[in-house]
């Protein structure tokens, strides 16, 4: 199943849900709503410094990734940015695959 990496900026309001439900209750959350997309978490971490949550969850594809981001993001609670992660092993078939390709300029 597809990795991503979700990065997580809480509203003021989202800050306040946080107090009250804290951390343990945020993370039954998030667990919850990745199992309705069809997917899980496998780690959360709350961060100091530009982010306030990471997440690496497991998702069946790109269309439930997308479906949980624009969740979030409507509910005005937090922003989200997505990364799509490849493994060591998609990373090798990518350097096999031929691909046609001209530099700009050349």
């Amino acid at each position: 199943m597809p990795k991503y990496l979700i990065q997580a900026n809480y509203t003021a309001d989202g800050l306040k849900g946080v107090l009250r439900e804290g951390g343990t209750g945020r993370r039954q959350a998030v667990e919850r709503m990745a199992a309705s997309a069809g997917g899980r978490v496998e780690q959360m971490y709350f961060a100091f410094g530009e982010n306030d949550v990471y997440l690496i969850v497991d998702m069946p594809d790109n269309v439930a990734s997308a479906a949980v981001g624009l969740k979030v993001s409507a509910s005005g609670g937090a922003r989200t940015k997505t990364v799509v992660l490849l493994t060591p092993e998609e990373i090798d078939e990518a350097a096999r695959k031929e691909v046609e390709y001209q530099a700009p300029g050349a």
